[in-house]
């Protein structure tokens, strides 16, 4: 026989959800999808979600050589960050009543804590589009380049968001509360530490950012021409299968002089411009990128690199190339690269709120196997919080845990990035 929550437990666990809500800054921040429990289930917690189309256009009245085929791109997003937190309690400790309850408020904040640093470190680790200042924040002027690095890139200005960490966001509201000619906002801006919006972004501040470590490496250059990347919506194995492809990442090969090349650093490479994603003019600034992960060579050093986005220059002249092209040319071999990254700093990101997902997942424990049980879920964005209950007469101690199930994916991550300050 199963046990079972009395009426002070369940009302315990109705304020710790809604305080479990109002804790999930980030995750209200960004879109959210369901996957049905069946269907994650039998594909191992994962489902590809399609990337933004983009369409070609052509001059004249005769269109016989423009009928191709649209290439739809896709990224895997998987439900892959299990939380939970675990207590124990004695029958002694049961005699103070809120004893339970201030343990289950940790967890709240906890789990929704755990959640939003997840959102915010996928943004952080993956975002491509790179604003690097040389002071600190000062106001207006460092959130308008992110506006421009979006604008010009033909990225949609709506749901723009941006978080900025505590010490970064408090130097903007003291930029913002010095001026004498603007009504309003400098007043809360001083009383309250608040920004708002500035320059089409609506902003939030953060208790916590990634930090990005300095890039140690020099004398980084292409090796190798035509390193350029052709996308497709799927992709075949040496065995014949096909499968869907992620476009998000490219490899390609540098040579390191010295110094290391590790994830997260951010780069430019010479003669390559981004371009507008619609237009496909070029913006006549460097495409910023990122280094994902390594894939062969000595460590750090010379080798193949996983980098975002890839280099789709348009040089095949495939019909895919043309529609997603994202940058001027294909590198030259020997092209220089250089790190934007040149001091160790806190990551402000800024992002379109349809660019990143958070996706719920659920558990199902089973209801008869002796373990009182209670779920509920967030209005906003479905997540779900269980708590589970048991009594273990030996020790007359009770078992209690809580968890939450999720995953976060970046489908695209020229629509999202990150803002350096104090680089040197």
């Amino acid at each position: 026989m199963s046990n079972s929550f009395v009426k002070e437990d369940l009302t315990a666990y109705e304020e710790i959800l809604e305080e479990f809500t109002d804790n999930l800054v980030m995750s209200k921040l960004v879109k959210k999808y369901t996957i049905n429990d069946t269907r994650a289930e039998r594909a191992n917690n994962t489902v590809n979600r399609p990337m933004p189309y983009v369409a070609q256009s052509y001059s004249g009245t005769d269109a016989t050589a423009n009928f191709n085929g649209a290439t739809q791109l896709s990224v895997p997003a998987t439900i892959g960050y299990q939380r939970h937190c675990a207590f124990l309690m004695t029958s002694l400790e049961y005699r103070d009543a809120l004893q339970e309850k201030r343990l289950g408020e940790a967890v709240g904040q906890k789990l929704a804590s755990d959640i939003n640093l997840a959102v915010t470190n996928v943004i952080c680790n993956q975002a491509s589009l790179v604003v690097k200042r040389t002071a600190g924040a000062t106001g207006y002027d460092d959130v308008a380049l992110a506006d421009s690095i979006m604008n010009e890139q033909g990225i949609n200005s709506i749901g723009r968001k941006l978080a900025l960490n505590s010490r970064d966001y408090n130097s903007m509201a003291g930029n913002l509360a010095s001026r004498q000619t603007m009504t309003g906002k400098p007043a809360d801006a001083y009383e309250r530490s608040s920004v708002g919006m500035v320059a089409g972004f609506d902003t939030y501040k953060l208790d916590y950012s990634a930090l990005l470590l300095a890039s140690t490496a020099s004398g980084v250059t292409i090796n190798g021409a035509n390193q350029y990347y052709v996308p497709s919506a799927m992709s075949t194995a040496i065995t014949g299968e096909t499968s869907p492809k992620d476009n998000r990442f490219q490899n390609i090969v540098l040579s390191v002089t010295s110094g290391i090349v590790k994830a997260g650093d951010c780069f430019t490479i010479a003669g390559v411009n981004a371009v507008h994603h619609i237009t496909k003019q070029d913006t006549r600034q460097l495409k910023t990128h990122r280094i994902i992960a390594q894939v062969s060579g000595t460590t750090g050093g010379s080798g193949t690199y996983t980098i975002s986005p890839p280099l789709i220059s348009g040089q095949g002249g495939s019909s895919a190339e043309l529609a997603y092209q994202n940058v001027s040319a294909t590198p030259a071999n020997g092209a220089v690269v250089t790190f934007l990254n040149t001091a160790t700093t806190q990551v402000n990101p800024f992002w379109v709120e349809n660019s990143i997902e958070l996706i719920p997942g659920r558990h199902i424990p089973p209801t008869d196997a002796g373990a009182a049980i209670h779920q509920g879920q967030t209005e906003q964005g479905g997540i779900q919080l269980t708590m589970q209950k048991q009594y273990d007469v030996r020790t007359m101690n009770t078992l209690i845990r809580w968890d939450v199930f999720f995953g976060v994916v970046n489908l695209q991550p020229e629509m999202n990035g990150i803002i350096l300050f104090n680089q040197v």
